[in-house]
């Protein structure tokens, strides 16, 4: 570990950003150049001596975790990132392994997002990143370990998962999370992620090994469906998905049609964030 490079690495990466580059509000009587050590922290989360510590060539290694979510914090490209890992004493993550470092320029677009829910997914449909109004639709993913990490995989194993769609479209639901998967698996190699995720999908589930079956093959680029929420019923939206060149994430926009029920109610989402209320008495 290189404790000099490193921390002067973080300091240049960290005043080359100005707030809004990382969907901030500027603030009144802004003197620091660039972002301030506190709002690196908050955008990695960690704590503001972890990452002080860091910058003074005082802190300890850092995990691959949080080289991760630094990377992610100062919007780092791919090169940059590995640069990170190698002054860190860690190995960069391998181009073979499922893409968990989010593309700064869906992250852009992503900063931008504050009124309707948005997220990003890897190819093997791990979420990567997601705004207020997602994880308010959503719920959090971030516990998630494993395969679990995939909604692909949790969709199958998990009843619990498919709550958030109709009953009726859950069948079609289905048949697009194999078939998303099939595109993954072809792009990424049987002894990949996506190789594993079909392999332990195929002993657990029965619907799933028949879906496989069939060799669908497609990547979803537009949708419309209806979400369920627990508090405010069925919400009607349009999703559209921006993908990055290699295909491995893709940016998932979820709006509704202006003046609408469905527009009021994610209009709500942002209010309710993960409150949940119990259901009235009779």
């Amino acid at each position: 570990m290189d404790r000099s490079t490193l921390a002067e690495f973080l300091r240049r990466r960290r005043e080359a950003l100005q707030p809004e580059d990382v969907g901030l509000p500027a603030g009144p009587r802004r003197k620091a150049r660039g972002l301030r050590r506190e709002e690196v922290a908050a955008l990695a989360a960690m704590s503001v001596d972890y990452y002080t510590r860091l910058e003074q060539q005082r802190g300890p290694q850092p995990s691959e975790q949080m080289l991760t979510a630094l990377a992610r914090a100062l919007r780092l490209e791919a090169d940059e990132r590995d640069y990170l890992f190698q002054i860190s004493g860690r190995n960069a993550p391998s181009a073979n392994a499922v893409a968990t470092h989010v593309a700064p320029a869906l992250l852009r677009v992503l900063d931008r997002l504050d009124d309707t829910p948005a997220l990003i997914l890897s190819n093997l449909g791990e979420v990567l990143v997601q705004n207020h109004f997602a994880d308010a639709l959503y719920g959090d993913h971030s516990h998630h370990t494993g395969l679990a990490r995939s909604t692909i995989y949790r969709w199958f194993v998990d009843p619990d998962e498919r709550l958030i769609y109709p009953e009726a479209d859950r069948a079609r639901q289905s048949r697009a999370q194999v078939a998303g998967l099939r595109a993954a698996y072809g792009s990424m190699g049987a002894q990949s992620r996506a190789g594993e995720l079909v392999r332990a999908l195929q002993a657990a589930s029965e619907e799933f090994a028949q879906l496989w079956e069939r060799h669908e093959v497609a990547r979803r680029f537009e949708d419309h469906k209806t979400l369920i929420h627990p508090q405010l019923g069925p919400i009607e939206v349009d999703c559209q998905a921006l993908f990055t060149e290699d295909w491995s994430q893709s940016l998932l926009v979820l709006t509704a049609a202006p003046r609408t029920e469905a527009a009021e109610k994610i209009a709500l989402l942002g209010v309710l964030g993960h409150e949940r209320f119990a259901a009235p008495t009779r």
